[in-house]
């Protein structure tokens, strides 16, 4: 599923606004030990982004790449801009930015993903939140995880994936290291208890 089918979406899939958490058993390096957020899913597949993975860039690099800041006005960036937070979303187009946000930031390019969570995908947003506004809550997340028509209903019924109700609260936790095992806990599950034959909740 692209960007453009989640602009126009007209129906809603069982995995949308779901956590997908990977089983032990994933083979894709991309996606071991990830808690994706689903954003979308139909009949013509689905889109979300993995909310446990670091990036290397931080938001002044963005900004830098981006032109729309010199290096010296880096040091008078305000504090939230400096710290804010930057993830690798999956590997589908990994060199563009997404912003997941919270709704009390909309413009006329947000995407509504959930009744509370909103995407922005344009520079719009990248100079709100430089300027030290913007949403009360949002991440960025650099690419994005896609699957084909069928292709997540397949994964899933071959345990390759748990998937659950998400959580607001996790998806925008900036403490990435132990994120997987909270998402997991909030399934009442452990590492300890899943093995690779074990079916999904």
């Amino acid at each position: 599923m692209s960007l453009a089918t989640l602009k126009n979406r007209r129906e809603r899939g069982f995995f949308d606004g779901q956590f997908l958490i990977a089983m032990p058993g994933m083979e894709d390096r991309n996606f071991a030990r990830t808690v994706i957020y689903i954003c979308a899913h139909s009949d013509a597949g689905a889109m979300g982004f993995v909310i446990n993975r670091p990036q290397s860039l931080t938001f002044t690099d963005v900004l830098l790449h981006l032109d729309m800041i010199k290096h010296e006005d880096s040091i008078v960036l305000p504090k939230d801009a400096r710290e804010f937070p930057i993830q690798t979303g999956g590997p589908v187009e990994s060199g563009r930015g997404f912003v997941l946000h919270s709704d009390d930031y909309v413009s006329d390019s947000s995407i509504p993903v959930s009744d509370d969570i909103c995407l922005t995908a344009t520079l719009d947003i990248v100079r709100a939140i430089s300027r030290g506004g913007g949403p009360k809550r949002a991440t960025m997340l650099l690419g994005y995880s896609s699957w084909g028509a069928g292709q997540l209903e397949n994964e899933v019924a071959a345990n390759g994936w748990l998937n659950c109700a998400a959580n607001e609260e996790l998806i925008f936790d900036r403490c990435l290291d132990d994120k997987y095992e909270r998402a997991l806990a909030s399934m009442g599950v452990t590492p300890a208890m899943l093995s690779a034959e074990a079916g999904h909740a």
